[in-house]
């Protein structure tokens, strides 16, 4: 998989969805016209591919108006597809921009643990970084020692500085004092990492506004942004992790991860019609160079299948 292009491996990881949706599409090819029949099962293919009962009823309306399609071969149905699933998707791209006054700008990155969340935080360390952006990590899960000690080796490897304090120390604590050193020492950008817990709705609640609380005494603006980071690979699980985050957090944008290992990147687009948040990033692999910005364009036309 090394060896492969990024957009090579996002194109590799949503094949499976756009495979299945060819498979449904490619019978109703050489058809004058779509019937009542051939539109059911389109958007059978596009609730199973994981795009959502709205959207797939959005794109079954589209095609309604345009039963003469078929005719002209598959790619110019999954043309139709993708044009579609693009219009839900563009308004949504957002890159996460820099541009807080006074510095620095406060990204608290929330999310459920296993969702990539603390290689994501290194990851957008990096984006900043290739942007001249000075750039400061805070361990703010204190509740997982192996959390605290990734973001610590992440922090070495990128030549970053990093708060951090003890297993089950006071987050928001650590988070004042980082404010405080990156203001100080003229810090572009602060990246907290927070607890992803939630067993414990209330508790979770309570800490991410205890921090809130504490940046805004030093800053009424902070934090400027919250990010859920989402595994693509949980499909229709990352709604209700959306739902309940939006809620506990109130997030104000996402990044999805693991999308080069999934039959699930519709839920992408599920997201993006029912919530309407700025999606930021997206990422296809491990290593620190595998998260992008996110390109609505290109995203509609690989889960569509349309040939580049």
């Amino acid at each position: 998989m090394s060896g492969l292009s990024w957009s090579e491996r996002l194109l590799g990881g949503l094949k499976r969805t756009s495979e299945r949706l060819g498979e449904n599409l490619s019978g109703l090819t050489g058809k004058s016209r779509l019937d009542d029949d051939d539109l059911d099962r389109i958007e059978d293919a596009l609730i199973t591919a994981d795009l959502g009962p709205n959207m797939a009823a959005r794109i079954r309306d589209r095609l309604s108006e345009r039963r003469d399609v078929a005719a002209n071969g598959t790619e110019e149905l999954r043309k139709v597809v993708a044009e579609e699933i693009a219009a839900v998707l563009r308004p949504v791209a957002e890159p996460l921009d820099i541009d807080a006054f006074p510095r620095p700008q406060v990204i608290l990155v929330i999310g459920v643990n296993g969702s990539g969340k603390t290689t994501t935080i290194a990851k957008l360390a990096h984006l900043f970084q290739e942007q001249d952006y000075g750039v400061m990590l805070v361990a703010g899960d204190t509740f997982r020692a192996a959390a605290i000690g990734q973001l610590k080796v992440w922090a070495e490897r990128l030549g970053i500085p990093i708060m951090a304090g003890p297993e089950g120390g006071d987050a928001a604590g650590i988070v004042f004092d980082a404010v405080k050193q990156a203001t100080a020492t003229g810090i572009d950008v602060l990246i907290v990492d927070t607890a992803g817990r939630l067993q414990n709705k209330r508790e979770l609640m309570d800490e991410l506004a205890k921090i809130k609380r504490v940046l805004g005494r030093l800053n009424p603006a902070a934090p400027h942004d919250v990010v859920l980071v989402l595994d693509a690979t949980t499909g229709q699980n990352a709604l209700s992790q959306i739902e309940i985050f939006k809620e506990v957090a109130g997030v104000t944008g996402l990044v999805m991860t693991k999308l080069d290992g999934t039959a699930r990147g519709g839920v992408l687009v599920a997201a993006a019609e029912k919530f309407g948040l700025p999606i930021h990033a997206v990422g296809v692999g491990e290593t620190i160079e595998d998260l992008r910005p996110f390109d609505a364009k290109d995203m509609a036309r690989i889960i569509a299948g349309v040939a580049a």
